[in-house]
């Protein structure tokens, strides 16, 4: 599913014209966006948790010549899905 079909069920679930569900979906993702830049998690009771990691340094490897470089340290976002989510998926 990608973000047209997902807007399109939004409509048809909720009862609401196309152009309002995406205003919808759109303002969710930047409110979770935001929330994780500011280090927050977000966690929605039954669907999963948004959060952020920190991913630390470390030595690879260039796959074409062999020769290592060094990665550096990111902040990464994460999703772990609620037990509801797993249950509906199982």
């Amino acid at each position: 599913m990608n973000k047209s079909e997902l807007i399109e069920a939004i409509a048809a679930s909720a009862d609401i014209p196309k152009a309002a569900a995406s205003r919808a979906l759109d303002a969710m993702v930047d409110t979770v966006t935001e929330s994780l830049k500011k280090g927050d998690t977000v966690s929605l009771v039954g669907f999963g948790t948004f959060s952020v990691k920190e991913r630390a340094a470390r030595t690879g490897r260039n796959p074409q010549t062999g020769q290592p470089i060094q990665i550096s340290a990111a902040k990464v976002p994460t999703f772990k899905a609620g037990k509801a989510l797993k249950d509906s998926v199982n």
